[in-house]
């Protein structure tokens, strides 16, 4: 009898307490294709709430489970790690905060087998709990919040820029290399910008089914899209590549409010800066009308409040990772952990 392939499912955590014994569950959960066998490797990123000895439970009674040190504890380091120990013929990335299709990891065999991508993956399918991770999910959702984002499209099949998590033949990491550990955020999108860049596809299929758990409160989503904005410039000074409208204007947005600010005691008065504020509140009011069509009454005075936060944060982190990142610098260690 031929031995079975195998694939690795590789998961990054730190802090995870509550998560990971629903993760390791869903993982066992996956209904594999025939002749094809599963291990499981957690990058641990010195938890310190119980979540490495709950990980240690786990693969007591779980043989295929294998935990790892982290001990940079950032999600590139976190991958690098798990991936220099797998031993399949298929990566599968997931997420301790996302739900997952029994079919998941089946489904993304078999799209990588139809398609002969480098790298394949669903959509990002946002769920919140509680009343601010509605929110913020329902604004995360939205085509004209983030900007038209191929990944935030349901319904999408074929090649795309990047996809939320991945699913890599290995010789995809032979060919292009792992993950940037000077990122601390981005680094599968520019994982994925190497691989396109380089020739090869990645891509998007409807199919593979998955629900991502987002933020559920305004401080952890302030810090997450600060860090988003933060180290986008540095995959632009790595490639040279330049920028998307939708990653440039939260940043000129918030340099125009602040010169307005600065400028007013000056003598430039107040008009200017009432001008940009009237027009950015109007501006989220008319997204957030867009977002409340079809979500409870009780999220619409939340949103324009998550959709702010998130422009303003990234906006802010963009003109700070800018000025570090043209400065030559490696990045502020305050932006390089791996948390919630």
């Amino acid at each position: 009898m031929n031995a079975p392939h195998l694939v690795s499912v590789i998961a990054p955590c730190r802090n995870e307490r509550d998560h990971v014994a629903a993760f390791v569950d869903a993982v066992r959960a996956q209904r594999l294709p025939a002749g094809w066998a599963l291990e499981l490797i957690v990058a641990d990123g010195a938890s310190d709430d119980g979540t490495r000895e709950a990980l240690a439970a786990l693969a007591a009674a779980e043989p295929r489970l294998t935990v790892v040190d982290n001990p940079q504890r950032i999600v590139a380091s976190g991958l690098n790690r798990a991936l220099a120990i797998a031993r399949g013929d298929v990566i599968v990335r997931m997420d301790v905060h996302t739900a997952y299709a029994a079919d998941y990891v089946a489904t993304c065999l078999a799209t990588l087998k139809r398609t002969g991508a480098d790298n394949v993956g669903g959509p990002w399918r946002a769920q919140g709990d509680g009343p601010w991770g509605r929110a913020i999910a329902a604004a995360f959702q939205s085509r004209w919040v983030a900007g038209d984002a191929a990944s935030r499209r349901l319904d999408l099949e074929g090649p795309v820029d990047t996809v939320y998590l991945g699913c890599w033949p290995r010789a995809t990491f032979e060919r292009f290399g792992g993950f940037d550990e000077t990122l601390v955020r981005n680094q599968d999108d520019e994982h994925n910008l190497r691989i396109v860049r380089g020739g090869g596809v990645v891509w998007q299929s409807a199919a593979i089914r998955s629900r991502y758990r987002p933020r559920e409160s305004l401080r952890a989503l302030a810090r997450q899209w600060l860090q988003y904005g933060y180290w986008k410039p540095f995959v632009m000074r790595k490639h040279g590549q330049p920028a998307a409208a939708r990653h440039l204007l939260p940043g000129a947005f918030v340099a125009a409010l602040a010169l307005a600010a600065v400028a007013a005691p000056l003598g430039a008065g107040l008009a200017p800066l009432g001008w940009l504020a009237g027009g950015y509140a109007a501006l989220v009011a008319t997204l957030s009308l867009g977002v409340a069509v079809g979500t409870p009454a009780r999220l619409w005075w939340r949103l324009p409040i998550v959709i702010a936060t998130q422009h303003l944060a990234y906006g802010a982190g963009s003109l700070l990772g800018a000025w570090d990142a043209l400065r030559g610098g490696p990045g502020r260690q305050r932006f390089a952990r791996l948390s919630r």
